[in-house]
């Protein structure tokens, strides 16, 4: 009966931690990029009463043993990087991946940082920037006096300047890729940083090697169905109900046999 309380009790801070993952998701469900996550779990170790095979005679042996679990941990917390909904936005900078690939963002302190958010903007230098004035590489300059901005599916930029008859050409957007998205580092502000697990990016031209086209004018929404969180937030707030019930349980077998009388 020890035994149960502490096993229940392991269920209740697993759900606890569910319920934590589900709640950022619907957090975010209104966020440009954003991508929701799973928490995943696994049992703990079993405590062994019998063990499977042991003999029973001199010519026989136990068919099955006996296994007592000792309850459940949080595994990880995976990312799912499934595509969300790409709706038109209207504005010239707004940029949708339509596949796989992550725009490339420069940090304050020169690193790389990775980003499904498009929604682009030009600071006072002409650069593509990032809603936190990030600028996006390879470095983009906009003149000040261009009258319209052409992002193609291949990420070439092109600009209309007064004057002329012909477009003219400023710079190229790459997009990076990993081998294993899902072992990103988020370090929030849609951004994401590689790891070890994720591997290196490699970084390519859009619509080639397997990386997406961009979209001109359009946004990628959150991947997150808010009727799916709903749906696990109640599955996770009833478990966690059960192993309340079952530490209750728990602590009433034991107030019993405290109170057994010879």
């Amino acid at each position: 009966m020890i035994r149960a309380l502490w096993t229940a009790a392991s269920g209740m801070q697993a759900q606890t931690t569910n319920i934590d993952v589900i709640s950022n998701n619907l957090a975010n469900s209104n966020t440009t990029g954003f991508k929701k996550s799973r928490a995943d779990f696994e049992d703990l170790m079993y405590q062994t009463v019998k063990t499977t095979g042991a003999p029973a005679t001199n010519s026989t042996t136990t068919p099955t043993g006996i296994q007592i679990g000792l309850g459940v941990k949080p595994a990880a917390v995976t990312k799912i990087f499934s595509t969300g909904n790409i709706v038109q936005s209207g504005n010239q900078l707004d940029l949708a991946i339509q596949g796989d690939g992550f725009f490339q963002v420069q940090q304050t302190d020169g690193t790389t940082a990775y980003t499904r958010a498009g929604t682009l903007k030009k600071d006072g230098q002409g650069r593509l920037v990032t809603s936190e004035g990030q600028p996006i590489l390879p470095e983009i300059l906009i003149p000040s006096n261009a009258l319209s901005v052409n992002i193609g599916s291949d990420g070439t930029v092109s600009v209309q300047q007064p004057g002329q008859n012909t477009s003219t050409t400023v710079g190229t957007l790459q997009l990076a890729s990993f081998p294993n998205p899902s072992g990103l580092n988020a370090i929030g502000k849609n951004l994401f940083l590689p790891t070890d697990s994720s591997g290196n990016a490699t970084t390519g031209t859009a619509g080639q090697n397997g990386l997406g086209t961009l979209e001109q004018g359009y946004v990628e929404q959150s991947n997150v169905s808010v009727v799916d969180e709903m749906v696990n937030m109640i599955v996770g707030q009833r478990a966690y109900e059960i192993n309340s019930k079952a530490v209750q349980a728990s602590d009433e077998m034991l107030q019993q046999a405290a109170q057994l009388k010879r």
